[in-house]
């Protein structure tokens, strides 16, 4: 994936590009909204509202007004700019600076899962990984042939888990994903869900923990 980077601070910007990098994505930087707007935006624009030149708001709006791609802004912890006014600039998501890594790369995956659709899948809407297939369409997920008698919760699980064999997503991430963005509750119901999935796959090493992070699907070796 192509992300542009636009990020004025090279002490931000630097470690930001090597680490995104290092996640497999193909990161370009710009520090200013003028060589934004002059430049193309790739599959994905993680955009710093405070630029030296033009204000980050009026980039945003005029990143959408020219095309689709998703959008996920930077922001300052003092800034005045809540949900809806980023909506209304045509944001698809932000963070707050200081932002944890792997919760800006969490964010980056869920929303280019929302507005691009995932790699994993071919035309007809099936992932499969192995001997595990997952019919998006049907609803129905079989392993070896035999089709598993999955809760909706549990093909949710499954089915985002697959979206990305092997990344790590986070249990905050799997919670908004599955469950409710507004979601409350205790975490525990992932637990017992996840625990319920990977007795029905037969080998608990089709999903590893990682701890104080989240879980990853991948074929047992």
């Amino acid at each position: 994936m192509d992300l542009l980077v636009v990020e004025d601070d090279d002490a931000i910007a630097e470690p930001l590009v090597d680490g995104l990098r290092r996640e497999g994505f193909e990161p370009r930087r710009v520090s200013t909204g003028r060589a934004a707007l002059e430049t193309e935006p790739g599959d994905l624009v993680l955009l710093d509202l405070g630029l030296p030149d033009i204000d980050g708001k009026d980039v945003c709006r005029e990143l959408r007004q020219r095309s689709q791609v998703p959008i996920i802004v930077i922001t300052a912890r003092g800034d005045e700019v809540d949900r809806v006014v980023l909506l209304e600039l045509g944001a698809d998501d932000y963070v707050v600076k200081p932002f944890g890594f792997r919760e800006l790369v969490a964010r980056i995956r869920a929303v280019l899962r929302r507005t691009t659709g995932s790699a994993a899948e071919d035309p007809s809407g099936a992932v499969e990984l192995a001997a595990l297939a997952i019919d998006r369409r049907a609803r129905r997920v079989t392993l070896e042939g035999r089709e598993l008698q999955l809760t909706p919760k549990e093909y949710d699980l499954l089915a985002l888990l697959a979206s990305e064999p092997g990344a790590v997503f986070t249990r905050e991430e799997i919670m908004s994903e599955v469950w409710d963005e507004h979601w409350y509750g205790p975490t525990k119901t992932l637990d017992v869900h996840m625990a319920s999935l990977r007795k029905k796959l037969g080998d608990p090493r089709w999903i590893t923990t990682i701890r104080g992070v989240g879980f990853r699907l991948e074929e047992p070796g």
